[in-house]
């Protein structure tokens, strides 16, 4: 996240639509996740406050999601471009479809400033305001919770609530 102040502004630049929402990070968003990387704190920590504003959005009604995954999505992809230097999903976490866009996100969070085509931010917009709004509702993201720690290694998931309990606050 070594970018200057205009680059994270201009990484998720975009036109504004007809409901006047400009769709980039909040100026909060962008804050929390600078001091989260000045407390030395992961690049997928400081992902998580995107993530975090992007189910916000979804709460309030400025758009929706078809499901909680694509909210997820959405957060991180902001974050790549805010330029957070989250690495692309490894080899077999994901699809090529979806490392590629990542690695995309992430050159365009590094890279100087483009602004993105009126046409293309008002068609992914409308898109986003016709999906439904319950991918970000506390069932949804227990749902969520629940099958991603069904996938995962008693192993792995033993070793995740060590190192979170040894991080939490005493």
């Amino acid at each position: 996240m070594q970018i200057a102040t205009n680059m994270w502004v201009a990484g998720c630049q975009s036109s504004k639509t007809n409901s006047k929402e400009v769709i980039m990070p909040e100026k909060e968003t962008l804050e929390r996740a600078r001091q989260d990387e000045r407390e030395g704190k992961s690049p997928s920590t400081q992902a998580g406050e995107f993530v975090r504003e992007e189910m916000d959005h979804i709460r309030e009604g400025k758009h929706g999601a078809r499901s909680t995954k694509q909210a997820i999505a959405i957060g991180l992809s902001k974050a790549r471009r805010a330029g957070v230097d989250l690495p692309p999903p490894e080899n077999g976490q994901a699809s090529e479809s979806t490392r590629k866009q990542a690695k995309r996100d992430l050159k365009k969070g590094q890279s100087g400033t483009k602004r993105t085509s009126a046409k293309r931010s008002r068609a992914t917009s409308r898109a986003l305001k016709r999906e439904g709004r319950s991918a970000a509702s506390k069932t949804a993201l227990s749902r969520h919770a629940r099958s991603v720690a069904a996938r995962r290694s008693k192993a792995s998931r033993s070793r995740s609530a060590r190192k979170a309990a040894a991080t939490r606050k005493k």
